[in-house]
């Protein structure tokens, strides 16, 4: 199994779609490659993610991808939805170059590669978020979520 982190703004709704994909194995909602953190719950510079471990051999880093441009706005710096803010920001987050890479690549790919602001980066650091977070639109399925319900269910 592997680990990559996928930030599409608002992580509810990304951690809705993400876990109901083929390959993927385990979600949890977090946030990537901040500055610093407090216990009274503030993030400086942290982008909200889905940490995804999948299996290579049944989903790869491109399909990922794929997954991922089916949910964002590739081209909306620190917004998506409603939501705007740099905790809101597009991006993929690593330890492995190989993921990066391919990120990268899957975006050099594109005819619209110049417009995407999509970061693609190694991860610095992660926390996980509080347990309310946690697999939130199952627990309260009526809150705001900027991906529409028939993409989360897509692939159910």
């Amino acid at each position: 199994m592997e680990t990559i982190y996928l930030a599409g703004g608002c992580l509810w709704g990304v951690q809705a779609f993400v876990k109901t994909l083929p390959g993927v194995i385990e979600t949890e909602a977090g946030r990537a490659n901040g500055s610093s953190h407090n216990r009274a719950g503030e993030y400086d510079g942290y982008a909200e993610c889905v940490k995804t471990v999948f299996n290579p051999e049944v989903v790869t880093v491109n399909d990922l991808m794929g997954y991922l441009f089916e949910v964002i706005d590739p081209y909306s710096l620190n917004k998506q939805g409603v939501d705007v803010g740099l905790k809101y920001r597009t991006g993929v987050y690593s330890e492995n170059s190989e993921h990066l890479e391919a990120a990268r690549q899957f975006i050099k790919n594109r005819n619209d590669a110049e417009k995407i602001v999509v970061e693609v980066m190694p991860l610095t650091n992660y926390v996980k978020s509080a347990e309310e977070h946690q697999d939130r639109l199952d627990k309260c399925p009526d809150d705001y979520c900027h991906i529409p319900q028939s993409l989360i269910n897509k692939y159910k």
